[in-house]
C-alpha cells in the first residue's frame, strides 16, 4: 500500500486553509455603494447642484445687471455758495447763489453703451449654454466610466472566483498526489495574484464614482451614487455634412463667436461716440442782501445766469482707442473663422473616431467572447482530468480576461465616442 508525504499533506492542508482564508477577502466593500441611480436622473442631478455650472450662471446674472446700470442718464450737479462783503465791518451786506448743472452726452453714447452692455449679456448667455453642454457631455463620461470600471471589477472579481476554485481543487488533488507540489503552489499563487487585482480595480472604481459625486455637487458623506444602464444602445446612423452644417448653425460657442462680432462692432461704435464733443448746460440764481453802506447804499438783488460748456477735446488727437477698436473688430472675425475651422475639424474627428468604435464592436459580435470562454472551459476540464498543464489553463484564463476586459473597454469607447460626437456636432439624444 503506498503511504502519503506527510509533508505533502501538511503543504496541501496549509494551501487549502489559505485559499479558504481568501474567501472571505474576496468580498469587495460596497459600504458606500447605497444608491443606485438612472443616466437622466444623474444628468438632472448634475445640472441642479454643479458647483461650476452655479458659479457661471452668476457671470448671466452680473452681464445683465451690468446692462441695467448702462441705461443709467448722468447726474446733474447741484452747487451753492455764500460770500460775506464785510457786513460787519463795512455794512456791504452778503451774497447767497445756488447753480444747477448738466451735461448732455452727444453721438449716441449712452445708446452705444447699452447696445454693447446688452449684446455682453447675450454672449454670457450663450458662454452659459456651452459650459452646460460640456458639463452634460463629462457627467455622460463620468457616468460610463463608473459603469465601465464597475464591469471590469466583476470580471476581475468572476476571474479570482474561477481559480480560487481551481486552487482549493488542486490543494485537494495535492492531498491525494494527483498533481504536483509545484502546480499546487503555482494556481494558488496566480489566486492571490487576482485577488489583489480585485483590491486594484474596487479602488479604480470608487474613484470613479467619488468623480461622479464631484460632478453632480454631492459631498462624499452623503453618498455615492452607483449608475445603472444599457451601453448597448450607444449605436446611431450620421451623415458627417449634416453634422458640420448643424455644428456651425447651432453650437453655443459658435453663437458666442458670432455675438462677439457684434459685441466688436459696439465697441468700435462706442468708441467713435467718445470722440464726439458733449455739452453742459448750467442755470444759476444769485440773490444779494442789503448793502447799509453809507457810502453806496444798495437795495437787496437777484441774478439769473444761463451758460453753456464746451469741453476741449485734445485728447481726440490720440487715435489709440479708435485704433483699438478697430483692430478687435478684426480680430473677432478671424476668431469666428477659426472657430468654424476648428468645428469642421473636431466634427469630422469624432465622425470617425464613432465609425471606428463601431467596427471594433462588430469584431465581438462575432463570437469572440464566446469563443475564449469555451477554450478555457475545455482547458480547465482537460486539466482536472490530466489531460493538459497548468500553464495551459493559465494561458486560457488571460486570454479570457483580456478578451472579456477589452470587450468592456470598446462598448465604453463607443459609448464615449458617440457621446463626443454629439457634443461636437450640438445634438443630443443620449439616453440609457
Amino acid at each position: 500500500m503506498k503511504l502519503f508525504n506527510p509533508y505533502k499533506i501538511s503543504f496541501a492542508l496549509l494551501g487549502l486553509l489559505f485559499v479558504l482564508a481568501q474567501q472571505g477577502k474576496a468580498q469587495t466593500d460596497t459600504t458606500m455603494n447605497k444608491l443606485k441611480i438612472t443616466f437622466p436622473a444623474y444628468i438632472q442631478l448634475a445640472v441642479k447642484n454643479n458647483l461650476g455650472y452655479a458659479a457661471e450662471q452668476f457671470k448671466v446674472s452680473i452681464a445683465q445687471a451690468d446692462a441695467m446700470s448702462a441705461k443709467v442718464f448722468r447726474d446733474p450737479d447741484f452747487s451753492i455758495g455764500a460770500v460775506n462783503h464785510g457786513q460787519r465791518r463795512m455794512k456791504m451786506g452778503y451774497e447767497l447763489s445756488t447753480e444747477l448743472g448738466y451735461t448732455f452726452e452727444l453721438g449716441g453714447k449712452r445708446k452705444a453703451r447699452i447696445s454693447l452692455a446688452n449684446r455682453q449679456a447675450e454672449q454670457a448667455q450663450l458662454l452659459l449654454n456651452d459650459y452646460f453642454r460640456n458639463l452634460r457631455a463629462d457627467a455622460t463620461i463620468a457616468f460610463l466610466t463608473a459603469m465601465k470600471e464597475k464591469s471590469l471589477l466583476e470580471v476581475k472579481q468572476d476571474s479570482y472566483e474561477r481559480m480560487k476554485q481551481l486552487s482549493i481543487s488542486d490543494s485537494i488533488r495535492l492531498k491525494h498526489g494527483a498533481i504536483t507540489e509545484i502546480d499546487a503552489r503555482q494556481s494558488r499563487l496566480e489566486s492571490v495574484s487576482l485577488l489583489n487585482e480585485v483590491y486594484q480595480q474596487e479602488a479604480v472604481w470608487k474613484a470613479a464614482l467619488v468623480n461622479m459625486n464631484m460632478l453632480s455637487g454631492s459631498k462624499l458623506e452623503d453618498i455615492l451614487y452607483n449608475p445603472s444602464g444599457d451601453v448597448m444602445k450607444f449605436s446611431r446612423e450620421f451623415n458627417l455634412a449634416e453634422l458640420i452644417r448643424n455644428a456651425q448653425h447651432s453650437r453655443p460657442d459658435l453663437l458666442a463667436a458670432v455675438k462677439n462680432k457684434e459685441i466688436s462692432k459696439d465697441m468700435l461704435r462706442l468708441a467713435k461716440a467718445n470722440r464726439v464733443i458733449d455739452l453742459g448746460v448750467t442755470f444759476g440764481l444769485t440773490a444779494n442782501s442789503v448793502v447799509a453802506n453809507a457810502v453806496a447804499p444798495t437795495p437787496s438783488s437777484g441774478n439769473v445766469s444761463v451758460g453753456l460748456s464746451i469741453p476741449l477735446k485734445f485728447s481726440n488727437n490720440n487715435m489709440g482707442a479708435l485704433k483699438s477698436a478697430n483692430y478687435t473688430l478684426q480680430q473677432s472675425e478671424v476668431l469666428y473663422q477659426q472657430a468654424l475651422l476648428q468645428i469642421q475639424v473636431e466634427v469630422t474627428q469624432a465622425y470617425y473616431n464613432y465609425q471606428a468604435s463601431q467596427k471594433q464592436l462588430k469584431e465581438f459580435a462575432s463570437g469572440m467572447l464566446t469563443d475564449a470562454n469555451k477554450v478555457l472551459e475545455g482547458k480547465i476540464y482537460s486539466y482536472k482530468r490530466g489531460e493538459t498543464s497548468l500553464l495551459e489553463v493559465l494561458v486560457a484564463q488571460r486570454s479570457f480576461n483580456e478578451v472579456r476586459q477589452s470587450y468592456l473597454e470598446t462598448l465604453n469607447a463607443n459609448a464615449v465616442a458617440l457621446m463626443e460626437l454629439e457634443r461636437t456636432a450640438g445634438i443630443w439624444d443620449i439616453n440609457f
